[in-house]
């Protein structure tokens, strides 16, 4: 069996620190404030006004079908508003409301500290490095998920028939008179 070791695997460190994060958070925000996804949407749809919600799946990262059953739960809270956009009238603008607006502004400063106290674990020499490497991870990730989301490049058809082409055995044409036969014999069977 392999040496596996956990204090070097980045799933294990990740799941650590993302726990001790997410620990933090629920002590200072406490029940009565925002999940952090919900924290993460309330924020994100402020500084955006009218942002469709495929924009904010790409803004959050928050996967589409997760984000819309939040919205939904978001809205019946009275924190958001979603209405049709006028450009596209299959996409949703959602809007952030009075009370959204309160409860982000009350959460703000508890969730400042406690993503001050998730940093200050390390030194602050070691902290901007920290930060500019989880921004690196987090950008590859986005750009990964960019590329798998977008569309595949189809080969225009005439290239593609002639690819087929190549790759099937060619057919040979019967002789003239062998044509010419099996012609007269259709015609025969076509008129009994």
């Amino acid at each position: 069996m392999a040496a596996f070791k956990l204090k070097s695997s980045p799933g294990h460190l990740l799941r650590r620190a993302q726990q001790y994060a997410h620990d933090l958070y629920a002590k200072e925000v406490k029940s009565s404030g925002p999940t952090p996804r919900q924290f993460e949407v309330l924020h994100t749809v402020a500084a955006n006004e009218g942002l469709s919600q495929t924009d904010l799946v790409r803004a959050t990262g928050i996967d589409r079908s997760t984000l819309a059953d939040m919205i939904a739960r978001m809205i019946k809270k009275g924190l958001l508003s979603r209405k049709r956009t006028k450009a596209d009238a299959r996409a949703n603008a959602v809007s952030i409301t009075a009370t959204g607006k309160r409860m982000l502004t009350s959460a703000l400063p508890r969730v400042d500290k406690a993503e001050r106290a998730a940093l200050s674990v390390l030194p602050k020499t070691q902290q901007a490095a920290f930060m500019k490497a989880l921004g690196a991870y987090a950008e590859a990730l986005d750009k990964m998920e960019e590329a798998a989301a977008a569309p595949k490049k189809r080969a225009p058809r005439k290239a593609a028939k002639k690819k087929a082409a190549k790759k099937a055995p060619a057919k040979r044409k019967a002789p003239a008179k062998k044509r010419a036969t099996k012609k007269k014999a259709k015609r025969g069977a076509k008129r009994r």
